[in-house]
């Protein structure tokens, strides 16, 4: 026996990150290259949570992509879950005990794709034993990528992304958004906007939870919270605001995990006090 045979062959990080940043440039070639083209559109939890057949067909181009390099890992996609919080919260239970787990959105912000309205984004995310380490979220219209490995930091462009260093609600631009949930969560965020908007320096809704937790990893936004969420919105994204220097917890300020549906994530600074708000406002969800 050589001493090639005797050394096992070990994949490490950086070729799981190899493989998340190849699957999300390939599908956000593929889906910019359908825009404007969509013929079918349907309906899932309700008339404002929308999908495609581009959506379909991009979570399918991942899932080979991602099998080719590993085919004994198990992939969570949107696409592939029922529609509603219940079944995703199903599907999560029954994925929780993969060693290795991708989670996909592969348009995140599936509304703006179909309007024309650049703010959508492919999100892949790689958990090990539960945690989150790798996340990769591509914004296709302005061919911004967005990658983190964890304990190895965040970039966009080939550049380190650092989170903003406001200190007060009263000096920082927020995102939140409108969820599809007409009957639990988006009453609790509006309750929250109301109450954190006049408090803040501005908020905007920009239709992807992706690209706002991208967003705040890179210093553009100080905050962004969100009732109702999945964790194919999220994973990647909560990589990239913690290897930032930021800060992500559910709305009471627990921890963040892959259950987590109800997110604050921040540049830590403001973390408290935006948390505080929305404890105010009655609008943490629980």
């Amino acid at each position: 026996m050589n001493q090639k045979d005797k050394v096992p062959y070990v994949v490490t990080s950086k070729s799981f990150t190899a493989v998340a940043i190849n699957a999300a440039a390939k599908a956000g070639e593929w889906i910019k290259s359908r825009l404007g083209t969509v013929k079918e559109l349907n309906t899932k939890y309700s008339s404002h949570d929308l999908v495609t057949e581009v959506d379909k067909g991009a979570e399918q181009m991942i899932r080979k992509l991602i099998l080719t390099h590993f085919p004994d890992h198990e992939i969570l996609g949107e696409e592939a879950v029922e529609p509603g919080p219940d079944a995703s919260v199903r599907a999560l239970k029954e994925s929780l005990d993969a060693e290795y787990l991708w989670i996909v959105d592969p348009v995140d912000g599936t509304t703006n794709y179909v309007h024309g309205f650049p703010f959508f984004a492919v999100s892949i995310a790689l958990a090990y034993k539960g945690e989150v380490i790798v996340g990769v979220i591509y914004d296709i219209s302005r061919d911004e990528l967005f990658v983190a490995e964890k304990g190895k930091g965040a970039y966009v462009h080939g550049k380190p992304t650092l989170v903003s260093q406001e200190c007060t609600i009263g000096t920082s631009l927020l995102a939140t958004g409108f969820p599809p949930d007409q009957n639990f969560a988006f009453p609790i965020n509006m309750l929250g906007l109301q109450h954190v908007a006049p408090k803040s320096r501005s908020i905007r809704a920009g239709g992807s939870a992706a690209l706002h937790m991208a967003y705040v990893a890179a210093g553009r936004l100080s905050g962004y919270w969100e009732i109702g969420l999945n964790s194919w919105d999220l994973a990647a994204g909560v990589l990239l605001v913690k290897e930032s220097g930021g800060e992500v917890t559910d709305t009471l300020g627990r921890p963040y995990d892959l259950s987590v549906r109800h997110i604050v994530a921040s540049n830590g600074q403001i973390h408290h006090e935006l948390i505080e708000a929305l404890e105010e406002a009655g609008a943490t969800g629980f």
